[in-house]
Parts: C-alpha cells; sequence; structure tokens
C-alpha cells in the first residue's frame, strides 16, 4: 500500500510540474520573448491567441505569434477556415484605430468642399512621392472635409517647405500648387507651426509613413489609397 501511495504521489507530482509548463504566464513569455529579440524590437504585449496553445506577441503594432514556452516566433496571418474571417487583419486593424476626437483640427491645414460632410485626416510630407499622387486622387473628392497633417519625415527639406507652406498667406494653396502643380513654396517659413506636434502625435499612434489616412469611426488606411476604395469607405460609414 505504501509503494502504492508513493507512486500515485509521484506521479501526480510530475503531472503537475508538466501542468506548470502549459501554464506559463503572459509576463514569462513576454519577458522570454523580449530577451530573445533584444533592445531594438519593442515587446508591447503578450496574450493568448484564439487558437489554442499559441500567445499573441505584439511588437511595436506588429502581430506575431509564439507558443507557451517562447521557443518559436510565428510570422503569418490566422484565418478562421469555417467563416473565412482574417482574426490577424482585424486584430490589426483594431489595433491601429485612434479617436477621431484625439485629432486637433487646428494643426491641420483644412480644405472643405461642397457641404463637407464627409471627414478624411490625411498626415503628408511634401517631398512624399506617394502622398503628391494621393493629393491627386483627392482632387475627385466632393462634399468633404480634409485634415491635412503635415509631418516632415523624410529630409532636412521637408521641414523647410512644411514650414513654407503653413506659413503662406493660403496654407492650402500652397501646398496644392506643390503637390499638383510642381510650385515651389516660397518665403522664410518663420511662423509659429504645429510640427513638432503634429510629429509627436504621430509617434505616439505609429505613424512611421506618409501618407497615413483616418477616418471618423478612426480606421487607418496607409499608402496612397485607390480613390475607389475611400469612397466605398465613406459609403459604409453611412
Amino acid at each position: 500500500m505504501n509503494k502504492f501511495l508513493a507512486a500515485i504521489t509521484f506521479i501526480s507530482a510530475t503531472l503537475l510540474c508538466t501542468g506548470s509548463l502549459h501554464a506559463q504566464p503572459e509576463q514569462q513569455i513576454k519577458t522570454e520573448i523580449q530577451k530573445k529579440l533584444g533592445a531594438n524590437a519593442k515587446v508591447k504585449s503578450v496574450s493568448p491567441a484564439p487558437v489554442t496553445g499559441l500567445y499573441e506577441v505584439l511588437v511595436g503594432n506588429d502581430i506575431f505569434y509564439t507558443d507557451a514556452s517562447a521557443k518559436y516566433l510565428i510570422q503569418g496571418e490566422i484565418i478562421e477556415l469555417a467563416s473565412g474571417k482574417n482574426i490577424t487583419e482585424q486584430r490589426q486593424t483594431d489595433l491601429n484605430r485612434i479617436k477621431w476626437s484625439d485629432l486637433n483640427p487646428a494643426n491641420a491645414i483644412k480644405n472643405v468642399r461642397g457641404n463637407g460632410s464627409r471627414q478624411l485626416a490625411v498626415f503628408s510630407d511634401p517631398n512624399c512621392g506617394y502622398c503628391k499622387r494621393l493629393e491627386k486622387s483627392l482632387q475627385q473628392l466632393d462634399n468633404v472635409t480634409i485634415y491635412t497633417y503635415l509631418i516632415p519625415i523624410l529630409s532636412p527639406d521637408s521641414v523647410q517647405k512644411s514650414k513654407q507652406i503653413w506659413c503662406s498667406s493660403d496654407p492650402y494653396k500652397a501646398y496644392i500648387d506643390w503637390m499638383i502643380n510642381g510650385i515651389a513654396p516660397s518665403g522664410k517659413g518663420e511662423c509659429t507651426t504645429p510640427l513638432d506636434k503634429n510629429l509627436a502625435f504621430a509617434k505616439t499612434y505609429g505613424i512611421t509613413g506618409t501618407p497615413t489616412l483616418f477616418f471618423t469611426d478612426g480606421s487607418r488606411f496607409p499608402g496612397a489609397v485607390q480613390i475607389t476604395d475611400i469612397e466605398k469607405k465613406f459609403n459604409s460609414l453611412k
């Protein structure tokens, strides 16, 4: 009997130790992943993924997955086969979302067309080729209010041009003249600008490239988005 009880005790202890390995807490996984990735990558959070045994690892605003032992880092998308829903894509969209009210219109170049009922925020660098392409497309929109936030991130010349545009007597005209017509802004750009505030906002919300668009529901569209996709998004907000 004593031998039997000893065997049961040993088996129970073994099972408990094994179980504790699989129940490794998120904080321990985060610490282990951070150690392996090094200081150049900031692990923001670790949380259970929708697939048993996997954990979501948020590095900056990028989503990865790992196992309970933090041995593997998996890059890819989780798709629910029954519905076809891209769970990773939806999660990324939610992470990239902002509060529209966090935007300060006073820091933007405002342009109202038609009744101005539809609203759009654009973060732009005056030396960004894709921003120029987007701006040409945006000319097709009507009944819209566009807030353009200048974030000079490409070069010192971007800073100078942004200052010249903002400090001109008509910032929107100066912006369009440069972005569409190739007429360089003039003047010394010596006035108080919101550029530092815009750059701080961009850093806080992970806006690392231009153009980046935001809609009133907080959703983010990076890059030179097609006008058809912009109209489709506007229609979904009605």
